[in-house]
């Protein structure tokens, strides 16, 4: 019996497909990665990822133009990753996406780096705090997963 995690809503289908083509990227790069992750900020990242030396790197999925345009909370994301990175559809024009930031092409079978930004070194108080965060997150998510009654 598999277990699996089901779609909160918030997405649109382009943006859950790119999704899984960015979690089996940053899977391919040695990274752990967590959706829909909450920042002690508030703020909600798309994907968030932690290798086994505990780099972070954050991925804001923008589904359509006018999705990215809508959005200007973007740069608080840098206060909580090493690297970041936005990842669009095939469909979407690359040359409207910020230079400072990486940026990922994806579908939902797989997806590619096209730009790799300047690594920001995280401070190390800030990195244990996210790094904990990820772990209780990703063990709650989990036990939920196992045992769904435990999360009433």
């Amino acid at each position: 019996m598999g277990l699996e995690l089901k779609p909160d809503g918030r997405q649109s289908d382009t943006a859950l497909m790119v999704q899984k083509g960015v979690c089996r990227l940053l899977r391919a790069a040695g990274f752990a990665t967590l959706t829909e992750f909450t920042l002690v900020s508030g703020r909600r990242a798309d994907v968030i990822g932690v290798n086994e030396r505990g780099t972070i790197w954050i991925v804001e999925i923008k589904s359509s133009p006018e999705d990215f345009r809508a959005d200007g909370k973007w740069p608080e994301y840098w206060d909580y990753c090493d690297r970041l990175f936005f990842a669009i559809p095939q469909t979407m024009d690359t040359e409207m996406m910020p230079t400072a930031t990486g940026l990922i092409v994806a579908d939902a079978w797989g997806a590619d780096f096209l730009r790799h930004p300047d690594e920001v070194l995280l401070h190390a108080a800030r990195r244990k705090a996210v790094t904990l965060a990820f772990a209780r997150a990703a063990a709650l998510r989990l036990h939920g997963l196992h045992d769904p009654l435990s999360n009433s």
